[in-house]
């Protein structure tokens, strides 16, 4: 997925101005032309790719506990991760599930690649499904603190539905399901 170029389409900018830099995201506002000839503010944040992963063994899937403290909640999630520079979505797939859950999986597939929060975000996301899976060492970053655990697929969107349920985590259960593979 790329970016149209600044002014390729009906809404011109007329002004990009970052605001903050965090490492995590940058966030500030692009001023542009709208269609009736006034202008405003659309503010966004930028974050870099990220990847989640749909991990199958079996009759079960992987997934990691881990408590999110921008809501303040312990939440049930897939594995999931920035893609680093020359990644495509299925290697980082396959990174982020080595190092968070210490599975090595012999296939990983894309299933679907989006922007997210399109009012309020510059943020790609894709979704990977991840089968025949090798125990390995995991590898996690300083701030993972995660509990690795199994769903039965039966159980699994029951599960991501619960409070506090998890935008990634019921997109990538609804897409592996509508492509058969659970």
């Amino acid at each position: 997925m790329t970016r149209q170029d600044d002014n390729s389409h009906d809404w011109p900018i007329l002004e990009s101005r970052v605001e903050y830099e965090t490492g995590w995201f940058d966030g500030g506002y692009d001023r542009v032309e709208q269609p009736d000839g006034t202008t405003k503010r659309y503010y966004w944040a930028e974050l870099p790719p990220a990847v989640v992963v749909v991990p199958l063994v079996g009759d079960e899937l992987v997934m990691v506990e881990q408590y999110r403290p921008p809501i303040r909640e312990h939440c049930l999630e897939f594995p999931a991760g920035i893609v680093e520079d020359g990644e495509s979505y299925t290697e980082a797939g396959a990174r982020e599930l080595r190092e968070e859950t210490g599975f090595d999986p012999a296939g990983a597939s894309l299933l679907e690649d989006f922007w997210v929060a399109t009012g309020a975000m510059r943020h790609e996301r894709g979704i990977v499904f991840a089968e025949g899976l090798e125990p390995v060492e995991t590898d996690l970053d300083d701030n993972e603190f995660l509990e690795v655990t199994t769903v039965p697929v039966a159980d699994a969107l029951e599960r991501a539905r619960a409070d506090p349920a998890n935008d990634a985590t019921i997109e990538g259960l609804l897409l592996a399901r509508e492509e058969g593979l659970l």
